[in-house]
């Protein structure tokens, strides 16, 4: 049998269990995944209890990216250029930490947008999910990011292989900045359930923009709402989340899972 965990602080909140052990049950594989509360102190414990135990590996989210990554034997290339891990493998007493967030945000669009290659984008945040979009958007070829953040000091932070390839914009100018883009993405929480909408006026903004928020409470942001009704195409947050796993069951399984309309109401519905 196998098994898999995600680990995160909080946790009970999250969909991946719901995911995976409905792709486990869809493939007629024998296993299972489950949620384990860990917080940044003891993350280090608990995944050598969870290798001891025989786990082939565990989803990792919020706050412990960055220390999964530190607590790595090896890397990938994604996980290195955004300096974070989300998902870890175990084998031969080794954890290989991989970053699948970047996977999970192209293909959310390309899902979309059959195809899609950014050309000019604007990002809008620089935390840990902005990490993974930016190193995404490098490698599929943008030609120009723009950032910003409403704290200058948390653009700083960014590993130095993103700081390269990017242009930070002053806040006070994050509406100018979407002239000429062809794609905006929302790295933020602003729009999420009980946080304020994000402050961003789209005139600039050509209407034939991709504009995705990485938010999926609700499905539909304000940000979303609003482009939507000025005719540019929308994507919303959740498909990231159910592409980001994909490589993940594969790394546990050998089997690449499959993402239909009625695997996503499946899981939204939980």
């Amino acid at each position: 049998m196998i098994f898999c965990a995600v680990l995160g602080d909080p946790i009970s909140h999250s969909l991946s269990p719901r995911m995976h052990n409905l792709w486990f049950q869809r493939e007629g594989i024998d296993g299972c995944m489950i949620p384990v509360r860990s917080s940044v102190e003891s993350l280090a414990s608990n995944l050598e209890a969870l290798q001891r135990l025989g786990f082939k590996g565990a989803n990792v989210t919020l706050p412990l990216k960055e220390k999964a990554f530190q607590l790595s034997d090896a890397r990938s290339d994604a996980s290195m250029m955004c300096g974070a891990a989300n998902l870890v493998c175990f084998q031969n007493q080794q954890i290989t930490g991989d970053n699948t967030d970047g996977y999970g945000f192209t293909w959310n669009i390309r899902h979309i947008v059959p195809g899609w290659v950014p050309r000019q984008a604007a990002v809008i945040g620089a935390g840990g999910a902005a990490r993974a979009i930016l190193a995404a958007l490098i490698e599929t070829g943008a030609e120009r990011i723009l950032v910003t953040n409403r704290t200058k000091e948390r653009i700083s932070h960014l590993p130095s292989a993103l700081l390269s390839s990017i242009e930070i914009v002053d806040w006070d100018h994050r509406d100018e900045m979407l002239q000429d883009c062809d794609v905006l993405v929302n790295t933020t929480s602003l729009g999420m359930v009980g946080n304020p909408a994000l402050p961003l006026r789209l005139d600039a903004l050509p209407k034939s923009a991709v504009v995705n928020d990485i938010v999926y409470k609700p499905l539909e942001t304000p940000l979303l709402k609003a482009a939507r009704e000025r005719g540019n195409i929308v994507v919303d947050g959740f498909g990231m989340l159910l592409h980001q796993a994909v490589p993940a069951f594969h790394a546990w399984t050998g089997v690449t899972p499959t993402i239909d309309e009625r695997f996503r109401e499946m899981v939204l519905s939980s």
